[in-house]
């Protein structure tokens, strides 16, 4: 590795670990008082913990707040995420609130400040190749794909803007990022598809000379 990178990265790293320490110290009574509510509106745990793909698709164990209930029905079974997601939860959602404790996971080093998004293990069989390197890297809280279109873009647009992100990286971009996530989060932007609570599973991309989406480096 070029040796500027490398000192860069680390940098970023040290960065991450700063950040992440004085923010769960200066939020702490905030997570306080967010535990307490979750209890109230979701009981317990207060925490959704789920396995995540990182860096080079280690798994780790990613930390949020709970947004929905755990409803079910007479068989069982949860009920489908529109009918679980609470008030509360949409108001975290809509907010990020239930992103914090995922500064956790930065200071252990599972995640970054930025970076891609941490999605579910089980569509690491479907990625193509250029798709995949998007594992290249630390995943982030916030990212190039979450300032462009966030959950309201198509998967490919995502990937690619991923994939644009690990191939232009630098602590310039990143600093650009988190600059334009604190607009996206205020103006509660793409926080899922039109008609959805949450985004559609990924079910794979079409072949890869097939798939044109553009990144958003542009905008």
């Amino acid at each position: 590795m070029d040796p500027r990178r490398r000192a860069a990265l680390a940098i970023k790293r040290l960065i991450d670990v700063l950040v992440a320490a004085l923010g769960i110290a200066a939020l702490a009574p905030v997570l306080a008082l967010l535990t307490l509510l979750e209890v109230v509106f979701h009981g317990w745990p207060p925490m959704f913990v789920q396995e995540r793909p990182g860096l080079d698709e280690r798994i780790f164990r990613m930390l949020k707040f709970r947004t929905m209930s755990n409803a079910r029905g007479p068989d069982g079974e949860l009920l489908p995420d529109e009918q679980r997601l609470t008030r509360f939860g949409q108001l975290l959602r809509s907010t990020s609130l239930d992103e914090i404790p995922e500064l956790i996971n930065v200071l252990r080093g599972d995640m970054s400040l930025v970076g891609p998004r941490p999605l579910l293990v089980k569509y690491l069989p479907l990625y193509n190749e250029r798709q995949r390197l998007r594992h290249t890297v630390r995943p982030g809280i916030t990212g190039w794909a979450a300032v462009n279109g966030r959950n309201s873009s198509t998967w490919e647009e995502r990937f690619e803007n991923d994939v644009w992100y690990v191939e232009n990286w630098s602590l310039g971009l990143d600093l650009r990022i988190l600059a334009r996530t604190v607009g996206t989060v205020l103006r509660r932007e793409g926080i899922a598809e039109d008609g959805s609570v949450t985004k559609p599973n990924f079910r794979g991309s079409p072949p890869l000379a097939d798939a044109t989406p553009k990144p958003a480096h542009a905008q």
